[in-house]
């Protein structure tokens, strides 16, 4: 399995070799986004015409495109957790909010 990219999107491509095909799917959408070709040129000029098909599609349907990662994250967590991590902001004189994200930026670094 390889990761490709194109734009804010990310792939999954995975080689047939009994159709002898490079294909993918993008991830992270709600919606299916496909896409194949047999080489690699193929394989990315098919991903950016996929998006591009999405997109038109979306606007002729009047939609907004999903967009992957849209930076809103929605966690639910025991009662405590919650309590404590909301007394830490309060100590560090930030929003819940921000202590979450410093805290996710400092254990993904």
């Amino acid at each position: 399995m390889t990761i490709m990219h194109h734009g804010p999107y990310q792939a999954i491509v995975e080689y047939d070799d009994e159709a002898g095909l490079l294909h993918g799917e993008v991830v992270n959408l709600r919606d299916v986004i496909t896409f194949q070709g047999k080489s690699v040129d193929e394989l990315r000029q098919a991903l950016a015409e996929s998006i591009d098909d999405y997109r038109a599609f979306c606007r002729e349907r009047g939609e907004e495109p999903q967009e992957p990662f849209s930076g809103r994250l929605v966690v639910t967590v025991d009662p405590r957790l919650h309590k404590a991590a909301a007394s830490a902001a309060q100590r560090a004189g930030i929003s819940l909010e921000t202590w979450v994200a410093r805290t996710l930026d400092a254990a993904t670094a």
